[in-house]
């Protein structure tokens, strides 16, 4: 993903995610945070199929949609995934599957075993087939949880369990 991308990517998650819009500011501070880990998926007429916007983060801590996302303390032990979208055309074609492949290459070279993020839009079934499990929210999520929508729920793939997920895909940052 590069600057240039997110009038595209914001306008991509207004479309996928109606009920939580965000700035486009605020993709740029989040792809400040992760330029190795914020994708885009382009068609060969270059056309955006889709995003990914992750970042090294810390277990447990809910970044606050639409506003900065602050700081952490601590080393980042997981990858937090903010935001992965796929226009309704890209969808069922592998291509979700192919980028958390990629995340999950990415995150294990730097020597993080796992992601995070909060699943919203009725999607937890989605992440549980990608491997990701749990509804902790803890004391300190709750005040967030209500920003996510009543069906988020906070998930944990641990990358140390279980197989990989095989697709073929070239993604480039």
């Amino acid at each position: 993903m590069r600057e240039t991308d997110l009038d595209e990517v914001a306008a991509l998650a207004d479309l996928v995610f109606p009920g939580h819009h965000e700035d486009r500011r605020f993709f740029a501070e989040r792809l400040r945070l992760g330029p190795a880990t914020c994708f885009v998926l382009r068609d060969p007429e270059d056309r955006l199929e889709g995003y990914l916007v992750a970042y090294f983060w810390r277990l447990g801590v809910v970044p606050p949609l639409n506003a900065p996302t602050g700081t952490t303390s601590g080393a980042p032990d997981c990858v937090y995934i903010h935001d992965l979208a796929l226009t309704p055309e890209a969808s069922g074609r592998g291509l979700a599957t192919a980028i958390l492949r990629e995340l999950s290459d990415r995150a294990l070279a730097r020597g993080v075993s796992r992601l995070a993020l909060v699943s919203v839009n009725a999607s937890a079934a989605f992440w549980e087939r990608s491997g990701f499990s749990g509804d902790s929210w803890g004391d300190a999520m709750l005040d967030k949880r209500s920003a996510y929508g009543e069906d988020a729920r906070y998930m944990v793939r641990d990358l140390r369990v279980g197989g990989r997920a095989e697709a073929t895909v070239t993604i480039t940052n």
